[in-house]
């Protein structure tokens, strides 16, 4: 079974100018479709051929890095395009009362996604997950993913360069303001909240 490039969810416009069309070009249009690409030409008449790509990160870690990172970059970037969204209300049911109990307020939740975002040591991910029932702020290096680590995720910030290069050059920072006040996809999170589960990358 190939792996597919998820198409994005809006157009290459609609998250500017927090992220370009042309970021989202480069971004989606090459780096993700080299993932794809090289993750379906290392599992090709292998025993990972007809494996999710949930289970073949899970194969993959700790054996073959290679494979890891390029599968576990797969999923990341399919799970980033759904995480935002050209527009947002806020959370609200459940999601939003589980932000008040672990953050205090949905104002104290995007600061500290923030901060963790703008302080992370060179490339990765923050993350907005469940584990448990109660919600927590992560980070993975490099490619690494939560999907196999026992989390439930609910949202990702891509803190890689290529993310943000283009529109905020070294400003982190402002590249992290602009999506996390904007742009965060809280239905999506609250759709994978109440599935209990991690999200699958679609077949």
């Amino acid at each position: 079974m190939a792996f597919d490039l998820l198409p994005l969810p809006y157009d290459n416009e609609a998250l500017a100018p927090a992220i370009s069309a042309e970021t989202l070009g480069f971004h989606h249009g090459k780096h993700h479709k080299a993932y794809i690409d090289k993750t379906n030409a290392a599992i090709e008449g292998t025993d990972l051929a007809d494996k999710s790509l949930e289970d073949v990160i899970a194969a993959a870690r700790g054996s073959n890095q290679g494979l890891f990172n390029n599968a576990a970059q797969s999923w990341n970037h399919g799970f980033y395009w759904h995480s935002l969204a050209p527009s947002t209300n806020g959370p609200s049911g459940d999601l939003a009362d589980k932000i008040d109990e672990a953050f205090g307020s949905l104002d104290d939740l995007k600061k500290q996604l923030k901060d963790r975002g703008a302080g992370h040591f060179a490339s990765g991910w923050v993350w907005l997950a469940e584990k448990g029932g109660k919600l927590s702020i992560e980070e993975t290096h490099d490619g690494d993913t939560l999907v196999d680590q026992g989390f439930n995720p609910l949202l990702t910030v891509d803190v890689w360069e290529h993310a943000y290069y283009l529109d905020h050059q070294n400003a982190r920072p402002n590249y992290l303001a602009a999506v996390i006040d904007n742009h965060l996809n809280w239905d999506f999170a609250a759709d994978n909240l109440a599935r209990g589960s991690a999200w699958t990358y679609p077949a």
